[in-house]
């Protein structure tokens, strides 16, 4: 089955795992990296995990009432009964949920993915073969690398500016020329040429204004 790929806001949300070994480490580490607030809870948490600023860890066994509060779970226990329960539960109260390698316990997937800056690229198989999505994100690692990442940051720094002045048929142009220039002449935009850019394309929409008028 085909998972429908959706962009999740977690600045700031509360996250809980459940589990405290090496498959919750990494699933924590993911949710730091996209600023979730996370909270551990597993009678044995390992010390890697103990470690991590910004942590909760609870040292007891799960309980319904950690469920308060989060907007996404991960049951990454070692127990296949206790990872569904926590999904059941889950379910029930209409939070997103992944159990790991339980498919069939899971709202949604963790996908193989690349991050650069606020440029992410995710890939899945579908729960079939997490070698598969490994495979995909290693082919887009040299596209896809942190110069990449300052290129969209620069797209999104000058939003503001072309919504106001350039025409929304002449924005994609605009903003493709702009990554041409990054991508193929392998340099970042200077911020004069830039604002040149942005100005030719406001003129140039300036001039199918006035020329409808006329007509």
């Amino acid at each position: 089955m085909a998972y429908f790929p959706l962009f999740l806001q977690l600045e700031k949300k509360q996250c809980l795992v459940a589990g405290g070994g090496r498959v919750a480490l990494r699933k924590i580490r993911a949710l730091k990296e996209f600023g979730g607030e996370v909270e551990v809870v597993s009678p044995e948490i390992i010390q890697p995990i103990l470690q991590m600023p910004d942590v909760t860890c609870l040292q007891r066994a799960f309980q319904t009432s950690d469920l308060e509060g989060k907007t996404l779970v991960i049951a990454a226990t070692d127990e296949k009964e206790e990872n569904h329960k926590i999904s059941a539960a889950c379910r029930e109260r209409g939070i997103l949920v992944n159990a790991v390698d339980q498919t069939e316990d899971c709202s949604f997937i963790f996908p193989a993915y690349i991050k650069q800056g606020d440029a992410v690229a995710a890939f899945s198989s579908g729960g079939n073969s997490p070698a598969a999505a490994q495979y995909m994100k290693r082919q887009m690692e040299p596209v896809l690398t942190e110069y990449f990442g300052n290129l969209t940051k620069c797209l999104g720094d000058i939003r503001a500016a072309v919504k106001e002045q350039v025409d929304i048929s002449d924005r994609k142009q605009l903003y493709e020329e702009i990554l041409r220039i990054g991508l193929e002449e392998d340099r970042m935009p200077e911020d004069g040429e830039i604002q040149q850019l942005i100005e030719t394309y406001s003129r140039k929409s300036r001039k199918e204004i006035w020329t409808e008028q006329e007509d």
